[in-house]
């Protein structure tokens, strides 16, 4: 099964895009449809919380390095290994490391990102019946 993903913004709402998930042509019938099973399996709240702060960190992005969503570097600033270290002072180090090619002061960025982390809950796969955990 493949899912193709497209970021969808209207001049109605907000202007940071919203991720829609399209299932390709054809194969809606062999699809079955589990609406909900993503937030049974993890926190609604929480969810919210990390695509508002998903959508804070691109747009702070685009700030540093002075261009649009779609021109801003690939970088994969991931929440869920930020947490796994365990001090701010290691999270502000690999958040540096990956702004290693941004000219503009960030210091102010690494901090906002931290205190927005700071609290949050890590995401973790959800497991399939008669799976162990590690």
């Amino acid at each position: 099964m493949k899912r193709t993903m497209a970021a969808v913004t209207s001049p109605e709402t907000t202007p940071q895009p919203r991720v829609y998930f399209q299932t390709p042509p054809g194969t809606e019938e062999e699809v079955p449809q589990k609406q909900g099973r993503v937030t049974v399996k993890y926190d609604r709240k929480e969810l919210r919380r990390r695509l508002n702060l998903e959508e804070w960190i691109v747009s702070q992005l685009m700030n540093l390095y002075d261009c649009e969503e779609d021109e801003v570097p690939e970088l994969e600033i991931d929440v869920d290994e930020l947490l796994d270290l365990s001090s701010d002072v290691e999270r502000a180090i690999r958040v540096k490391m990956l702004l290693v090619d941004c000219y503009k002061p960030n210091d102010d960025f690494v901090a906002a990102l931290l205190e927005k982390v700071r609290g949050m809950q890590k995401l973790s796969t959800p497991q399939k019946k008669g799976e162990l955990t590690p």
